[in-house]
C-alpha cells in the first residue's frame, strides 16, 4: 500500500514537504506524532493524528507515538489565545500511562515485525537537559528572525491574547524541533506528521535537522478536522468525546458518530476507520439510496465504537440506543450497567423515593401519583393505565393499583416509566 496515496484518498494531507512521497516509496519509514498527556485520556480530536499512525503502520512503516511530558509542561502556543497549565511529573507519567494503553488499540506495540510502534516521552530525554546546553547546542542554529516568522507568534505578538507570549511558549517550536533532531539521530525518524496547525513546528524541526547534521527530514500535516457547518469537531454540550469510558460512556460515544450529519459521516468514515475505498464507496452509494436509514452514520458509529471500546460495548451502545425507541425488552434493559443507563436516560425528569417504601411493596398509584409525583392526580394515572398508556421497566402497566417491589428496581435503584410512546420518568429509591 502507498501511504500518501493512502492518505490523499481519504481527505487527510494538507501540507506534505516536497520529497516526501519519494521517501516513502523507496524505504521502510520511521514517523512520529506528537501527543500532549494534559489529560490520562485521549479525546476524539486526537483521532486523526493517531489514525494517520495506524495507516502507516499498515502501509509497512514505522509509527513512533511521542509524548510530549516536557512540551507538556509549558504549552503550545499554536491555535492557542491562553497559556497552558503546567503539569508535575507524576500527573505525566499517570497521563502517558493511560494514552499508552488507548493507542494499543490502534497500533501494534508488541509484535516481532520490524515496523513495530514505540512510544517514547521527550521528558526522557529533556530532564537533565540544562537550559545552558539547549541554548548552545539548539538554539544556536535558529535564528529569532525565522521563529518570529511562524504563524502561531505572529498571532500571538499581534494581539490576540492580552497576555501576549511568553517567553517559554516562544522557546516551544524549538523544543518540538529538538524532538525531531534527537529522534532522527536515535531512532532513524525522517518523518514528522500532525494538524495542520502544526505545520510552523513541524518544519522548524526538519530546518534544525538540516542545519546540525544535514540529514533527511520531512513532514506532512492532515486538515483540522471541523464539521460541514465550520463548528468545532469532538465538542458537544457536555464538552469533549473521551476514549475513556469513564469520561464519556460507549453508549454517548456511539451515539456521537451516529448523529453526525450525512456530509460529516461521507468525510468521517474515510478519516477515522480502516475501511477500504471500495467498501466506503458502495456504503456512500448505498446511503444515497436512502439517507433516512442512516447507513454512513450506522457503519462508521460500529467501526469507531468497536476500534475503541470493543465489539461487547459497541453491542450494548446498540442494545442501549433500542431502548429509547420502544424497540426493547424489559429483559434488554435489565442487562445494561448503571453508567450505561444513566447515560441513555440522562435529561429525563427524575424523582425520587423512599427505598424502604418498596420493600413491602406498594400500589404503582400510591407510588407514581403520590409519592414520586409523576402524574398530577389518580384520576389521570388511572385513565393512562386503562389506556395502556404507561408501561413500568419497559412492560404495560396491568393496572393502577399494581404492586410495585424491590424486585422490579433496575439495578436495586431504578424504575422507568413510559409515558405513552417518547416521554420516559426515571423513579430513583434511596
Amino acid at each position: 500500500m502507498n501511504f500518501v496515496e493512502e492518505l490523499k484518498w481519504r481527505g487527510m494531507i494538507h501540507d506534505m514537504m516536497p520529497g516526501t512521497e519519494e521517501l516513502l516509496a523507496k524505504e521502510q519509514v520511521s514517523a512520529y506524532v506528537g501527543i500532549d498527556p494534559t489529560a490520562d485520556s485521549l479525546h476524539i480530536g486526537h483521532l486523526c493524528g493517531v489514525m494517520m499512525l495506524r495507516h502507516l503502520q499498515r502501509c509497512g512503516h514505522k509509527p513512533l507515538a511521542l509524548i510530549g511530558g516536557a512540551t507538556g509542561m509549558i504549552g503550545d502556543p499554536s491555535g492557542k489565545s491562553a497559556e497552558r497549565n503546567l503539569l508535575d511529573e507524576e500527573t505525566l507519567r499517570h497521563n502517558q500511562e493511560c494514552i499508552g494503553k488507548q493507542l494499543a488499540r490502534f497500533l501494534d506495540f508488541d509484535s516481532d515485525a520490524s515496523n513495530k510502534a514505540e512510544l517514547v516521552n521527550n521528558y526522557d530525554w529533556m530532564k537533565n537537559f540544562t537550559f545552558l546546553d539547549f541554548a548552545r547546542e539548539v538554539g544556536k542554529h535558529i535564528t529569532v528572525n525565522y521563529m518570529m516568522a511562524k504563524e502561531s507568534v505572529k498571532k500571538r505578538l499581534n494581539g490576540e491574547s492580552r497576555d501576549g507570549l511568553s517567553f517559554t511558549e516562544f522557546t516551544y517550536q524549538l523544543l518540538q524541533g529538538y524532538d525531531f533532531l534527537h529522534l532522527n539521530e536515535t531512532h532513524h525518524c525522517k518523518l514528522q506528521m500532525g494538524g495542520s496547525d502544526q505545520w510552523g513546528n513541524i518544519t522548524t524541526g526538519t530546518e534544525l535537522i538540516r542545519r546540525t547534521n544535514g540529514g533527511e527530514a520531512y513532514a506532512l500535516t492532515c486538515p483540522l478536522i471541523t464539521k460541514a457547518d465550520g463548528g468545532k469537531f469532538g465538542k458537544t454540550e457536555s464538552g469533549n468525546i473521551w476514549l475513556d469510558a469513564k469520561y464519556t460512556s460507549p453508549y454517548k460515544f456511539y451515539q456521537f458518530w451516529l448523529n453526525v450529519t450525512d456530509d460529516d459521516a461521507a468525510r468521517y468514515i474515510k478519516i477515522f476507520t480502516s475501511l477500504d475505498k471500495e467498501v466506503i464507496d458502495a456504503l456512500v452509494a448505498e446511503h444515497a439510496e436512502a439517507p433516512h436509514l442512516r447507513v454512513l452514520q450506522k457503519r462508521l458509529a460500529k467501526e469507531v465504537t468497536t476500534m475503541v471500546h470493543g465489539s461487547q460495548e459497541y453491542d450494548k451502545a446498540v442494545d442501549a440506543s433500542a431502548i429509547l425507541f420502544g424497540k426493547s425488552t424489559a429483559d434488554a434493559l435489565r442487562k445494561l450497567d448503571e453508567a450505561t443507563f444513566l447515560a441513555v436516560f440522562e435529561g429525563v425528569p427524575q424523582f425520587e423515593v423512599a427505598h424502604s417504601s418498596l420493600e413491602s411493596g406498594v400500589k404503582a398509584v400510591d407510588l407514581l401519583a403520590g409519592e414520586a409525583a409523576v402524574f398530577a392526580s389518580k384520576g389521570e394515572m388511572r385513565k393512562l393505565v386503562q389506556g395502556g398508556g404507561i408501561s413500568l421497566n419497559q412492560e404495560k402497566l396491568q393496572s393502577f393499583d399494581q404492586e410495585i417491589t424491590v424486585s422490579d428496581l433496575l439495578n436495586d435503584k431504578y424504575l422507568l416509566i413510559k409515558r405513552g410512546k417518547k416521554n420516559y420518568f426515571l423513579v430513583i429509591a434511596k
